[in-house]
C-alpha cells in the first residue's frame, strides 16, 4: 500500500479538513514526493507547522482560485492524485447563490477537466453527508448505508452544487487520459465533522459565552446524528489515496461514494455541544425553548420577512425550515463499505478525539470572551 513518488494536490488545503489531510499525507503516507496545499487564503503559520513535521521539505504552498485556469493548469502539472475539499459552506447566507454555483460546481467542473487534460490518475472528491438530506419531511434513517434509497429535494444550495460537483465526478471514472490510462475517481461522504479549529464549535462556544454559559439547545434530544472526528475524516482520504492505486482495489472503489464514520456516540447535535463543552462550565437546557410546530411558523415567518425585504435591505434570517430539520431529524450512516473496500478504519479512538477537541475548546474560551466583550 505505498504511494512511491506520488505528488499530491490538496484544495483547500488552508481548511478545517485539509490541513489535516495534508498533514497526515506529510507524516503518515509513504513515499511521498510532494505535497501542494491549494487554497484562496494562506494559513501561514500553518504552513510554518506543516513544515516543521519532516526535515526534508515536501511542502508546496499555491495560492489560487478554483476559477483560475492558469493556476489551475500548473497546480495540476506532475500530479499523481488530486484531493478535492474545496468548497463554499454558507448556512447564514454570507455568499450570493451565483458564488456557491461557481465555486462549488463550475470550478470542480474545471479542475476536472484540467486534471483529465494533465494525466492525473486520481481523483478523491470530498462530498458530505448532506447531499442526501434530510428530506423535507424529516424522513430519519438509522443505520443507512451506500445502498439506502432516500428521496430527498435538497434545500440547501450547498447541499445542491455538492451533489452535482460530486456526480460530476464519479460519471468521470473511467476517462481516457491523454497519455493512454484511465482516470479513477471517488467520492467520500463524512458525517457532521467536528474537532480543533471546528468554525462550527466555536459559533456554538460564543452563543453559549453570550448566553451565560448556557448553550442553546436547537435539536430534540431523540434526534441522533454520528459526527465524525476531523482526524478520521481526513484519514479516510489518505487510505482511500492508497487503495487507488493496487490493482484490484481501483476497481472496486472507481466511481463510487462512502460514508464515514468512526466510534463517536450517537447524539442530537445540541447534546453533542455539551457533550464537549460541560466539562469547561457550560450547560444546556434539557428541552427546546418552545414546542417544535412553533419554532417552524417563527422561522416560515422569517423567511417571509426576508421575501418582502429583499427589493430594499438584505435580511438573511439567522435560521430557516430546512436547518430546523437537519437539526431535529434522525439521520445515523455506517462506513461498513469503505471498511470493506478500501480498509477504512479510524486512526483516532473517541476517547481521543474527545480529548483533542475539548483541550481546544478550553484554550479557546478566554480569547473568545475577550473577543466577545469589545464587540
Amino acid at each position: 500500500m505505498s504511494v512511491a513518488g506520488d505528488i499530491y494536490l490538496v484544495t483547500g488545503g488552508s481548511g478545517f479538513l485539509g490541513k489535516v489531510i495534508i498533514g497526515l499525507l506529510i507524516e503518515k503516507a509513504c513515499n511521498v514526493s510532494e505535497v501542494r496545499l491549494f487554497d484562496r487564503v494562506i494559513d501561514a503559520e500553518h504552513v510554518e507547522s506543516l513544515q516543521g513535521i519532516r526535515a526534508d521539505s515536501m511542502l508546496k504552498v499555491i495560492q489560487g482560485d478554483l476559477r483560475d485556469k492558469e493556476v489551475l493548469w500548473k497546480a495540476c502539472q506532475g500530479v499523481g492524485c488530486v484531493i478535492h475539499t474545496a468548497a463554499l459552506i454558507d448556512v447564514w447566507g454570507n455568499f450570493s447563490n451565483e458564488e456557491i454555483e461557481a465555486v462549488n460546481v463550475e470550478g470542480s467542473q474545471l479542475l476536472l477537466e484540467t486534471c483529465i487534460r494533465q494525466n492525473v490518475k486520481r481523483f478523491i472528491y470530498t462530498s458530505s453527508v448532506e447531499v442526501v438530506g434530510p428530506n423535507a419531511r424529516g424522513d430519519p434513517i438509522c443505520n443507512g448505508d451506500e445502498d439506502t434509497v432516500y428521496v430527498s429535494k435538497l434545500k440547501f444550495l450547498y447541499s445542491r452544487t455538492k451533489y452535482v460537483a460530486e456526480q460530476l465526478i464519479l460519471r468521470a471514472n473511467g476517462s481516457s487520459l491523454p497519455n493512454g490510462e484511465q482516470m479513477v475517481t471517488s467520492a467520500l461522504r463524512p458525517m457532521y465533522i467536528y474537532g480543533e479549529n471546528s468554525r462550527f464549535l466555536l459559533g456554538h462556544l460564543d452563543e453559549g459565552i453570550i448566553n451565560g454559559n448556557v448553550l442553546l439547545r436547537t435539536s430534540k434530544k431523540q434526534a441522533h446524528v454520528n459526527p465524525v472526528y476531523v482526524g478520521n475524516a481526513a484519514w479516510a482520504h489518505v487510505i482511500l489515496a492508497r487503495a487507488m492505486k493496487e490493482e484490484g482495489k481501483k476497481e472496486i472503489v472507481g466511481g463510487k461514494f462512502y460514508y464515514i464514520t468512526d466510534d463517536t456516540p450517537h447524539m442530537s447535535y445540541s447534546d453533542f455541544n455539551q457533550e464537549l463543552m460541560s466539562s469547561l462550565g457550560f450547560s444546556l437546557p434539557p428541552h427546546l425553548p418552545m414546542p417544535l410546530l412553533l419554532i417552524y411558523f417563527v422561522a416560515y415567518l422569517m423567511k417571509m420577512l426576508e421575501f418582502l425585504l429583499r427589493p430594499f435591505v438584505k435580511y438573511v434570517p439567522k435560521t430557516s425550515p430546512h436547518l430546523i430539520t437537519m437539526l431535529n431529524t434522525r439521520f445515523i450512516f455506517t462506513s461498513d463499505k469503505g471498511r470493506n473496500d478500501f480498509d477504512y478504519a479510524p486512526l483516532y479512538s473517541w476517547e481521543v478525539a474527545k480529548g483533542k477537541t475539548i483541550a481546544w475548546l478550553a484554550s479557546m474560551v478566554q480569547e473568545r470572551r475577550e473577543f466577545l466583550n469589545r464587540k
